[in-house]
Order: C-alpha cells, then sequence, then structure tokens
C-alpha cells in the first residue's frame, strides 16, 4: 500500500508481529469454539515522510462495531488525567459558559463530563453506538457517527467550538487526510484542537510492540504530522510529554492564521525523534530483535512456572493483551484466565487464545500464584487495587519493556 500521509511506494518493515485477530472482538462466549480470523500485523516505514503505518486496512467499520466494548472510564488513573486537562484547558482558553467543547470519539463521555459539570456547552461525536449511549445516560449529547470532512461541513454550519478533542483516535483512522480537513473545516480562527496518542518514539526506544494492532492504522510522532497538518493550513504550536499509555504526546494544533506562536517545545522534540528514527536500520532491526526477546524469555518463564506446578493467569483483556498473546502463542494451556473490570469484556473469550476474561470475584475466589499483568501502563494502579481486594499473596509479572516481576 501506499503511505497514508505523502502516498509514497512502502517497502521498510519496523517489525512483523505475524498474524493476529481483531483484538476488541470479543464475540465469542467462554464456551465457544470460534476459529478467528487473523489478520497480517505488520508495521511498515516511509522512507520519505517518516510515517509508520500497518501494511493492511481493515474497514473501520469491522473494527468498531456498535457493540465495540472499549470503556475509557474504567480506568481511575485515565478520569484523573482527564480531570486535570479540563481544569488545564478551562484555564489556558478561558471558556465561559457560551463556549462550546467537541470531542471527536467521544467513548463513553467521560472527559466531556468534566467539562459540562463546569458548566461549559459540550458535544460529542462516536460512532460505536453501545459506548456512545453510556454518554447519553451521562447528558452528553452524542452524535453517532464517523468523523471526517462531510460531518465537519455539516456541524460548521451550526457550531463554532473553541476547543475540540481528538485523544487517541488520531491513530485510528484509515483516511488520514479527510479526517484532519474535518479538524480544519470545524475549528475557527480562533480555536485550538489538542490531540493525544502513544508517542513512536517510547514505542520503539521503551519495546512496546504490543501496541501495534489493527485499530492503530498509523503510529505517530511530531516529524510525520507536521507535514501532514500543513497540507491541511494547521500547525503544532506546542506539545506536552503525557505519561499515559506508556508514554504519550499532547499536541496543541491551530489555523496556520492564528495567533499562537510555534514554540520550541515543537522543534526539540523533533530532535529527541531523530535518535530513534524508524527509517535507519539500526532502529527497527533492534525493535525485532527485542520483541522476539521477549516472547521467547515470556515462553521459558512459563515452561519453568508450569514444571514447579504452579498456576498463572492475566490481568487486563486490552487490545494491547490480543497483539501479545498471540505473537507469543500463548493459549489457555498456558494462561488460565484473564482478570478484566470491565463487565462488558467477561464471560468472553480473548481473541486467538481460548483464554476466559472472567470478573474480579474469580481472581479472589481463584488465585493464582502468578499474575502476568498485560497492561503494563497501569501496572502500579492494578497492584494498589489487587492489594486492597485481595489477601492472596501471588506474584506479578509484567514482560513489556522486558520481563520482570514487581
Amino acid at each position: 500500500m501506499n503511505c497514508r500521509a505523502c502516498e509514497s511506494k512502502l517497502s521498510l518493515v519496523l517489525i512483523n508481529l505475524g498474524k493476529s485477530p481483531i483484538a476488541n472482538d470479543l464475540s465469542s462466549e467462554i464456551g465457544d469454539k470460534l476459529n478467528y480470523e487473523k489478520y497480517p500485523l505488520c508495521a511498515m516505514t516511509c522512507e520519505k515522510c517518516s510515517l509508520v503505518q500497518l501494511s493492511i486496512s481493515i474497514n473501520r467499520e469491522k473494527l468498531f462495531p456498535d457493540n465495540y466494548v472499549y470503556y475509557s472510564s474504567y480506568s481511575s488513573t485515565w478520569l484523573e488525567h482527564c480531570k486535570i486537562y479540563t481544569d488545564k484547558m478551562i484555564k489556558f482558553l478561558d471558556l465561559k459558559n457560551d463556549d462550546l467543547v467537541i470531542e471527536i470519539a467521544s467513548n463513553d463521555g467521560y472527559l466531556l463530563e468534566y467539562f459540562k459539570n463546569k458548566g461549559i456547552n459540550v458535544l460529542g461525536v462516536e460512532p460505536a453506538l453501545e459506548v456512545a449511549k453510556s454518554a447519553f445516560e451521562k447528558g452528553i449529547p452524542t452524535l453517532t457517527e464517523f468523523f471526517g470532512y462531510e460531518l465537519a461541513q455539516k456541524l460548521s454550519t451550526s457550531y463554532q467550538p473553541r476547543l475540540i478533542i481528538g485523544n487517541n483516535v488520531l491513530a485510528h483512522v484509515p483516511d488520514l487526510h479527510d479526517f484532519i480537513k474535518g479538524f480544519a473545516t470545524l475549528i475557527p480562527d480562533n480555536g485550538v484542537i489538542t490531540f493525544e496518542f502513544p508517542h513512536l518514539l517510547n514505542l520503539i526506544q521503551k519495546n512496546q510492540f504490543d501496541t501495534i494492532y489493527h485499530e492503530h492504522y498509523s503510529y505517530l510522532s511530531i516529524m510525520s504530522l507536521i507535514p501532514l497538518f500543513a497540507k491541511h493550513k494547521l500547525k503544532i504550536f506546542d506539545l506536552e510529554k503525557l505519561p499515559t499509555h506508556g508514554g504519550s504526546l499532547r499536541i496543541f494544533v491551530a489555523k496556520e492564521i492564528s495567533k499562537w506562536e510555534i514554540e520550541d517545545s515543537v522543534s526539540r522534540m523533533v530532535e529527541e525523534e531523530k535518535s530513534f528514527d524508524p527509517r535507519h536500520k539500526e532502529v527497527y532491526g533492534n525493535f525485532q530483535t527485542k520483541a522476539i526477546n521477549v516472547r521467547n524469555n515470556l515462553i521459558n518463564e512459563i515452561c519453568e512456572v508450569k514444571k514447579s506446578g504452579k498456576s498463572i493467569a492475566a490481568y487486563g483483556a486490552a487490545a494491547k493483551g490480543v497483539t501479545f498473546l498471540n505473537f507469543c502463542e500463548i493459549s489457555e494451556s498456558s494462561i488460565d484466565y484473564i482478570v478484566d473490570l470491565n463487565p462488558n469484556k467477561q464471560n468472553k473469550i480473548m481473541p486467538g487464545t481460548n483464554i476466559p476474561i472472567v470478573g474480579m470475584e474469580y481472581l479472589i475466589s481463584n488465585p493464582p500464584d502468578i499474575l502476568l499483568v498485560l497492561i503494563w501502563n497501569l501496572a502500579s494502579e492494578i497492584q494498589v487495587q489487587l492489594l486492597e481486594v485481595s489477601k492472596n499473596e501471588f506474584k506479578f509479572l509484567r514482560a513489556i519493556p522486558e520481563l520482570e516481576y514487581f
């Protein structure tokens, strides 16, 4: 395929993770013998503009169906992050009660609820009907459509948002130009757009290969985004490093003609990214090797644990866990069950593994000797959480960036 940003031919492989099912396709109940269809999971780098993207593109309606099961509000760490962001942006833009905040991919309304409670007008755009229903119940007006240029044209006739938010959605878009053109159309001259996304630099530097899955069409850096936004007369004028999702960026975007001056933080980040440029052989070659080493070390550790007669369970039926378990070819013969707080995931099967997903009460009544934490970005939160509800002294294990007990 061609590059999503500059349309150059792609030939450079950053990392090949074999084949994996759609990560959030939790359609199979415990006991089903459903054979999940698996698709190539290979990240490629554009040698011209440096954008990293998957080698194939699965239809977005298949990836984000009405019964999509990811709910953002199940993480207390993430909710606190959103609360702080809300206060920051209200102060930064001096938002008043008659101002409007629009969030694209607003999920269950978890973030907009904070703005609403401050008296700010809000509007969500969320294509997945089931999670959008949760937003409706909170009183968050939400459009159940995919966002792009066409929808932005319609909205621009009635809405003038001071702030448009796109958290963890930019990587989920198959047509980047249509999506960004939508933001450029909807945002007024005095408005600001913020995007948050896992940073490609951290993905490579910290061996976070499990954050590669089919919902993430692209893997983003400032180097690749500056020319992409410029094509739509937008500029990145500032950015912040964030600890979320293993290391993310928040970028501040506005029209090129706006009053906002480009801060030094942008050029500094470009210089920092050059050390992990995915077009360099020493970068992509080492990345593939480290992923294989993690897989081999975990398989060896599981074999030793099983030989000693001990049991292993896992925590977190997240998309990254699907990538990780399928890459490592781990199934129910190695992992007894996976615990997840989201009731919409419980009593289902982890795609491609036949490992059952259960609730917290099952962990308490059937504790393992070792708990493999798949959502390593929330490891500290999970450890505290489990120590509060369970008196069982199991060991915690994580495999990213390398295998370790903690």
